[in-house]
């Protein structure tokens, strides 16, 4: 199985999101999920997987607002698993709790979805070798089927801790207002190619892996950005393999126009429907 989620391949790293309240989210985000906290500074929290590498970052604003309806952002950020044990000892501790889940057998992939207490989406998954995944023209076959629960449980015995440390974030899952607008911006601006397509929606990657990013329709043609304050996405971060490759980003989002801030850490630019992206090596 190849690693999707590093060089060379470009690869989403991070995801920031607001929340209602730091501390019920803490909470959750370490005995639901299983990441660790490493770093908290005033309303903001780092968690982790491996005790160092940030992966998800909280953020209460002030005067934070309930997520708001028919907007562009998060329909989902996905933790991938290294292996099929490893969500099975998942599945077996969300069963265990009580929390509710949805599940799905993608093909490519099995996965087990859940909101937090904001209702900001969260995937947690495994892939398939990619050996199996089956391609035609290009496109990369994926499907939603029912999950096998009980032969995932039966992958494994032991109690559930918290998640392992190669966990990685796998891809993240927007919603936009326009899919095709969308992927233009994606594939020729930021370097990412289509291998999929589903009804109002689109999966892209970098290397052939089924998706690094999706992005969707659902919430409508008329979604709106949210307010500032509002539960939901605040950015999120695309790894590229080099400075030469990110320069060559950086002149196509100039030569389009599209606004860009710099710093010594990451590029900071949106997307055509407002989501927030954080460029950097």
């Amino acid at each position: 199985m190849k690693n999707f989620h590093k060089s060379p391949y470009i690869y989403v790293s991070e995801v920031s999101i607001k929340v209602g309240d730091l501390t019920k989210s803490l909470q959750f985000y370490e005995q639901i999920v299983g990441l660790k906290l490493l770093e908290k500074a005033g309303s903001i929290a780092t968690l982790t997987a491996d005790d160092r590498t940030p992966i998800l970052k909280l953020e209460q604003p002030e005067g934070v607002t309930p997520k708001e309806e028919k907007t562009v952002g998060l329909y989902h950020f996905a933790l991938l698993l290294p292996t099929r044990k490893d969500l099975s000892e998942y599945l077996r501790h969300i069963l265990k709790i009580g929390y509710p889940i949805g599940a799905a057998d993608h093909h490519v992939s099995e996965a087990l979805y859940l909101n937090d207490p904001d209702g900001n989406g969260i995937e947690i998954y495994r892939d398939r070798p990619d050996s199996e995944w089956i391609w035609k023209d290009g496109l990369v076959h994926m499907t939603t089927e029912q999950l096998d629960g009980n032969a995932i449980l039966a992958e494994s015995s032991g109690e559930w801790s918290r998640l392992p440390s190669n966990t990685k974030m796998g891809h993240i899952h927007l919603h936009v207002n326009d899919v095709k607008r969308a992927e233009t911006f994606y594939t020729e601006l930021l370097g990412f190619e289509v291998v999929s397509y589903y009804p109002q929606a689109a999966f892209l990657s970098s290397g052939n892996y089924h998706h690094h990013i999706a992005i969707n329709l659902w919430q409508g043609a008329d979604a709106k950005k949210p307010s500032h304050n509002s539960v939901g996405l605040n950015w999120y971060t695309i790894v590229y393999p080099n400075v030469q490759t990110l320069d060559r980003i950086v002149a196509n989002l100039k030569q389009q126009d599209v606004p860009i801030t710099e710093n010594n850490q990451f590029i900071e630019t949106e997307d055509p429907s407002g989501n927030k992206i954080r460029l950097t090596v």
